[in-house]
């Protein structure tokens, strides 16, 4: 009996695949509608909400066109502009380096993940059953990522001001915890090791993951005699500061 063509086994393979995948993933009409309700946007082009909560493990091969990758590189930039309108408009005799700290606080990654969280969109995203299995609903990347892709469509739908309403909405609880601008978390843990009379903090990249527009670094943080402890980030310095601060919260230090 003669063996079946590898090749066309391959194409036939492939070919059913793209029927599977002819049409990208939706939400449900009820999710839609709650999501609306929750963002406080009624979208003319509701595949974009689609797109918003759809994450790459569910569309492999498809994540340009259908995944909500796009959407967060550009709700990103949407959501920093904002943040920084409102910081300058917020305090008005503030210099630069007391801005900055505000702002990497109210866009890191950690904030965005608690605000998705606060609204409930993990339980929204559409996920393989992999991801889904291995808690991808409660996974900060994951979160933040989403936060940020709703931002992005809610920009493409109904444009600026609707996203900076969005914004203002949802950060304005975060806004209010910056009267005092934060200390960086990284300077922070250097004087706590000099006043021990330690060596200062190391730094090393143990990880990176996620598409080259929306990388996601690991960094572990040593400091002689202390558990090391790892951080991410949406770039090596977030990554730095998220690890320095998990110190800090391990030796019950705070970097207010």
């Amino acid at each position: 009996m003669p063996r079946p063509n590898s090749s066309h086994t391959g194409k036939r393979r492939r070919n059913r695949d793209r029927i599977r995948r002819s049409t990208p993933p939706r939400l449900t009409d009820t999710a839609r509608k709650e999501l609306q309700n929750i963002i406080g946007v009624k979208f003319k082009d509701i595949s974009l909400l689609d797109r918003a909560f759809t994450h790459t493990s569910s569309v492999p091969g498809e994540a340009a066109d259908w995944s909500n990758e796009r959407l967060e590189f550009l709700g990103d930039r949407v959501l920093g502009l904002v943040v920084a309108s409102q910081l300058i408009a917020r305090f008005e005799k503030e210099r630069e380096g007391g801005l900055a700290p505000r702002l990497n606080a109210l866009v890191s990654r950690d904030t965005c993940a608690k605000i998705a969280s606060d609204l409930g969109f993990g339980q929204y995203l559409i996920l393989d059953a992999s991801e889904a299995s291995r808690g991808g609903a409660e996974k900060t990347s994951l979160l933040a990522d989403v936060a940020e892709s709703v931002i992005g469509a809610i920009y493409l739908d109904a444009g600026l001001k609707a996203s900076e309403i969005f914004i203002v909405k949802y950060w304005k609880e975060y806004f209010k915890t910056l009267k005092n601008a934060p200390r960086d978390p990284k300077s922070a843990l250097q004087e706590w090791a000099q006043k021990d009379g330690r060596p200062a903090p190391v730094y090393e990249s143990i990880n990176r993951t996620g598409p080259d527009h929306a990388p996601v670094f690991t960094i572990e943080v040593r400091v002689e005699g202390v558990k090391p402890v790892a951080g991410d980030g949406a770039s090596k310095q977030e990554a730095e500061r998220a690890a320095a601060s998990a110190m800090l919260d391990n030796l019950g230090e705070s970097v207010e």
